[in-house]
């Protein structure tokens, strides 16, 4: 997947929603360091493991990670492919936005020359 069009809109769509909650965005900033297991994961938050593990289901059907159960112990990875899809697809309307920033200070600092 190289651009938006060729984004599936539902996995945006899951992706952004399953960050739009700050316990799923801390869990995607631990794995950012490497692979843990969901235990150790919860191990910082102040909510059943049964409520924990939900917050990791969103992840998991978003694409944001992977989990991998070996014995007793659930694993769980991020998938950098899908943050990299979203980061591409805001990075499309960033560059969009800025060119117009750009041009709009342009035109002003045209104007302020002029008087």
């Amino acid at each position: 997947m190289t651009n938006y069009s060729m984004i599936d809109s539902h996995m945006l769509d899951r992706g952004f929603g399953a960050l739009a909650d700050a316990t799923r965005r801390d869990i995607i900033a631990r794995l950012s360091t490497g692979e843990a297991s969901v235990t150790d994961l919860a191990a910082g938050y102040d909510m059943a493991l049964p409520s924990f593990l939900q917050h990791v289901r969103v992840l998991e059907a978003a694409g944001l990670i992977t989990t991998v159960k070996t014995g007793r112990v659930r694993t769980c990875r991020l998938e950098t492919q899908r943050l990299a899809d979203l980061d591409r697809w805001i990075a499309r309307y960033h560059a969009a936005w800025q060119g117009r920033l750009d041009r709009l200070g342009d035109l002003l600092n045209q104007k302020g020359d002029t008087q």
